[in-house]
């Protein structure tokens, strides 16, 4: 018997697009158990093409068809149709998980804020909301495939989905500044005289003091991550605690990096992510 009971061609596919990926994904879900981590392979393939729609060079005018090609897609797996091996697999995880079809929805939604203009010193409301729809959203769909579908483990995807889509800001702010995106929340730039334009804010000298406001949320949600974890099953949670232990270490390693010094990579050396992977009973 395969994995969710899915053809061996399909799971072989989603799991190759997971592998190209290059990131550590793969690697962090194999603590789960074959449904379980296939089904994830499922959701991180989904995550990752809806992603890649956002992030090309097409106009919005055509990247919006895509999406909402995907609305459908999704909208169709309660109804059992599929065309491909993401929806095939997407679909046996859906009738063997309590994966709930708001969540792919908002992932898609929080896709769309991405392409349809830049974002630029978003408002912390604004902020806030994107953050729930590419990442928290993605949270709530991976604690129910971990294994854990109670107010708790939602209260989990709350609090670290969004202190992992808050490093991922702080580490990539030249990155997105190329693309001219800011995520800084406007409050923040405002109360330290920071200009909106992202390559002015980056040149600012006072883009610390911002950045030190959204490392402050991050590690908050992080703390309040770990709190909830308590009251989840604790062998579900398994790779939830090594995605906060693997972003928190990223965290503190973009504070010591510091603000003025952009261009430097931010990433965890090798030994820390064997060591971590260890005490997470990964490696």
């Amino acid at each position: 018997m395969t994995p969710l009971g899915a053809a061996q061609a399909d799971l072989d596919a989603v799991t190759a697009l997971v592998r190209a990926a290059g990131t550590s994904f793969y690697r962090g879900m194999r603590v789960l158990p074959p449904d379980r981590r296939h089904a994830m392979y499922a959701i991180y393939a989904f995550c990752r093409i809806v992603d890649d729609i956002a992030d090309g060079d097409d106009e919005f005018a055509r990247k919006l068809p895509a999406l909402d090609g995907w609305r459908s897609r999704i909208d169709g797996l309660w109804q059992g149709a599929t065309d491909g091996p993401v929806t095939r697999v997407l679909a046996r995880a859906v009738a063997a998980f309590p994966l709930r079809q708001p969540d792919f929805h908002a992932v898609i939604d929080g896709m769309q804020m991405d392409c349809e203009s830049a974002i630029v010193a978003p408002d912390q409301a604004l902020l806030d909301l994107y953050c729930d729809r590419v990442a928290v959203a993605v949270g709530r769909l991976s604690v129910r495939a971990f294994g854990d579908s109670s107010a708790a483990a939602d209260d989990v995807a709350h609090g670290l989905g969004r202190a992992l889509q808050l490093t991922n800001i702080l580490r990539d702010l030249r990155e997105d500044a190329v693309r001219g995106r800011l995520y800084l929340p406007r409050e923040s730039l405002d109360a330290s005289g920071i200009p909106h334009d992202p390559e002015a804010a980056l040149a600012h000298p006072a883009l610390a003091r911002a950045c030190g406001d959204v490392a402050a949320q991050a590690r908050g949600y992080f703390a309040a991550a770990a709190a909830a974890m308590r009251h989840c099953d604790r062998r579900a949670m398994r790779p939830a605690r090594l995605m906060g232990a693997t972003y928190a270490a990223i965290l503190a390693r973009v504070e010591r990096r510091g603000w003025h010094d952009l261009d430097t990579p931010a990433k965890l050396p090798a030994w820390q992510k064997l060591w971590i992977a260890l005490r997470h009973g990964v490696a």
